[in-house]
């Protein structure tokens, strides 16, 4: 018996489609949002809560370990439950986090409204892919895959920027009270709109990869992000035990999920397929790279060059607003001429624009922090859509709810090992600046300087696997026949 869903005969017109599909973007864009809109709150939190950064940063931390704990189980989820019920699941979830949140008298409650945020956030990405791929027609994907692209990158990007101009007049609570009637509209049209575009198969879920899968994505993060409270002090547990417990346990679950094949939680065969595997890859370094910058140029601009919440929103915004608007137009794009011319000079733009990140001081102008976040922005927008197209179009039918999942699990992954990298770096050099009589501006300084310099040493694998992208549109994906249920 075959574990994945299959197309449901089209029920409805394209209009209906089309208004489903937008209802799902407009949805995943809030949610995702969410995602870095705390990241210009930080100081903020970090002063009204006394806390330090290393333990300010779960507030984004926290959001993206559950969503890889969670995206995992997605796979399974599209496949075993009709398609309006995950939807209604994930708006659920993420308005009942954001009204906890707006609501939250400490920082622990606080982290914890982000983690059910997250729950919800995590299952409407895949979603959103599965929908899309059985629903529009391959030669027109580019250009859709070119709006979620919108959803995936443009979303974080511009989330500093809305809270920069929310904190600017009110209390960083209103940054979850002014989501929070979007996302109930989200909820009611979603009962009213949503169809199921999947035939639901009834298939067990494998509680063994469950368990593996929290471990190893769980563990890895947890590490990670320990590090850099480590360097500040703050920590009882070394944090290779659970990076090493994490990467234990990440072994056994792929080892499992290739003995499992059709009963997998997550069917990685979707890497036998080679535009998949090089797509997945340069879209988790890009990954690390957008998280960590958009977590780490805030503190800079807040705690290096004084810059208000308000003034730091509207530095990173020139950014967001580009990657915006190239988006459909890279889509375009992509349908006629395929990944290669797209990808590869995005790859270089993006190392170049990190490499230049990391010369940024004390004297670094505003002007030119835009530019640099701007070029980085126009790197980033011409790999995501290319790569996200080619990616899960190089897949056979069977596997696209696996394919969306697996792509959306390493996202976050990345974006969380990104987050924990780039703070971790900053923490450990800024400490040791310290205690060599800097000050605190430069020692921040200093620590920013070192973690972008490992961000472009990161972007410069980027740069050479780009060289494998083949240049056709998609890879043509073998025809598996599912099995009869």
């Amino acid at each position: 018996m075959t574990t994945t869903a299959t197309s449901a005969p089209p029920t409805s017109s394209t209009d209906h489609s089309g208004r489903l599909i937008a209802l799902l973007v407009g949805s995943a864009f809030v949610v995702i949002l969410n995602e870095t809109i705390m990241s210009v709150a930080l100081p903020e939190l970090m002063r009204e809560f006394d806390v330090q950064a290393t333990t300010a940063q779960w507030l984004t931390t926290a959001f993206l370990l559950t969503m890889a704990v969670v995206i995992p189980i997605t796979g399974f989820l599209l496949t075993r439950f009709p398609l309006r019920r995950v939807f209604m699941a994930a708006m659920i979830s993420f308005t009942a986090g954001t009204l906890l949140a707006a609501l939250a008298p400490t920082f622990g409650v606080l982290v914890a409204a982000r983690a059910v945020q997250a729950v919800g956030t995590a299952l409407m990405m895949p979603l959103l892919i599965t929908t899309i791929l059985n629903l529009v027609p391959a030669d027109r994907r580019g250009r859709m895959m070119g709006t979620v692209s919108i959803v995936i990158s443009v979303a974080p990007a511009i989330g500093p920027t809305i809270s920069g101009l929310v904190l600017d007049q009110l209390d960083w609570r209103w940054m979850f009270w002014l989501v929070l009637p979007i996302a109930l509209v989200a909820l009611v049209l979603g009962a009213a709109w949503v169809r199921n575009v999947t035939e639901p198969v009834d298939v067990p879920i494998d509680v063994p990869s469950v368990v593996l899968s929290a471990l190893a994505f769980g563990g890895l993060i947890y590490g990670l992000s320990s590090i850099g409270e480590a360097a500040a002090g703050e920590v009882s547990l070394s944090p290779w035990i659970p990076i090493v417990v994490g990467a234990l346990a990440l072994v056994v679950f792929v080892l499992r999920q290739l003995s499992l094949r059709e009963r997998a939680l997550l069917d990685l065969r979707t890497f036998a397929h080679r535009s998949f595997s090089i797509a997945v890859v340069l879209v988790a370094v890009s990954m690390m790279a957008l998280f960590g910058t958009l977590i780490l140029l805030p503190i800079y601009l807040q705690s290096v060059l004084g810059l208000s919440t308000l003034d730091t929103g509207l530095v990173l915004l020139p950014g967001g607003l580009v990657m915006g608007l190239l988006a459909p137009f890279v889509g375009r794009l992509f349908d006629q001429h395929g990944p290669r011319p797209l990808v590869a000079p995005g790859a270089a733009i993006t190392s170049a624009a990190l490499w230049s990140m990391s010369m940024f001081d004390t004297d670094t102008s505003q002007g030119l922090v835009v530019a640099v976040h701007v070029a980085m922005s126009v790197g980033l927008a011409l790999m995501f859509t290319p790569l996200l197209t080619s990616a899960l179009g190089s897949l056979p039918h069977h596997l696209y709810s696996h394919g969306s999942a697996t792509v959306s699990t390493l996202q976050q992954v990345a974006g969380a090992a990104g987050t924990a990298l780039f703070v971790t770096v900053m923490t450990r050099h800024s400490v040791a600046e310290l205690d060599a009589g800097a000050s605190v501006v430069d020692a921040t300084a200093a620590g920013v300087h070192a973690a972008l310099f490992y961000g472009g040493a990161i972007s410069a694998i980027a740069v050479v696997v780009a060289l494998f992208v083949r240049s056709t549109k998609t890879e043509t994906a073998e025809v598996v026949e599912p099995a009869a249920h």
